[in-house]
């Protein structure tokens, strides 16, 4: 006898999404930043830490939401890129700007430099750090980067993750529109196993 196949369909697996993991390591050096530049504007940290975990949050619940809504996990997907885009972004930005800070040209040494190592976890063979100086040794040390290097560096770390994990979540719900218009949601799902079945008897 055939086993049934499940109605729902494929979901979850989201830990395993390098847009996942970027955002989670944004959230915490978030919550580092805010703590380190904004420790009397309570109103500012909340509205960026929300931000950052909005971005986390509704990767994952897109991913669950996949069992039975393709559709809603395309919509909460975008709701994590715009949360982490469109909010969190503009205030590191904005951070830089009215402090008389740098914002770092995209295509600037120093910003490709950052991302190159922002790919990486842990990146491998790193010389030591000069005296008095913080490394960033991957998109792992993050957090702890952000704690301790100078204001310009911390504030545009923290603009080349945000831009890293909008880049992938926006590649992200580009898969999820095409594998919708190939496959269909749930329902079409339903429709083909219910075929299935008939055809068999």
């Amino acid at each position: 006898m055939n086993p049934v196949e499940p109605p729902f369909l494929p979901h979850g697996g989201y830990r395993k999404l390098r847009s996942y993991a970027v955002a989670e390591a944004v959230y915490d050096a978030t919550v580092v930043f805010c703590r380190r530049f904004f420790p009397r504007d309570r109103r500012m940290t909340d509205q960026m830490v929300q931000a950052a975990r909005s971005g986390v949050r509704n990767i994952s619940e897109g991913s669950g939401a996949a069992a039975t809504s393709r559709k809603m996990e395309m919509k909460l997907t975008n709701v994590a890129r715009a949360s982490l885009g469109d909010e969190l972004l503009r205030d590191c930005e904005s951070f830089l700007r009215q402090n008389g800070l740098r914002v770092w040209p995209k295509d600037s040494r120093e910003a490709r430099a950052m991302r190159e190592r922002l790919r990486e976890d842990h990146a491998a063979d790193l010389p030591a750090a000069p005296p008095g100086k913080v490394r960033l040794t991957g998109l792992a040390g993050l957090a702890g980067f952000v704690a301790e290097a100078e204001p310009e560096i911390a504030g545009n770390a923290m603009v080349c993750a945000v831009n890293q994990a909008v880049y992938l979540l926006k590649r992200q719900v580009e898969s999820q529109g095409r594998r919708f218009l190939q496959e269909g949601g749930f329902t079409e799902n339903l429709y083909r196993q219910r075929k299935r079945e008939r055809d068999r008897k």
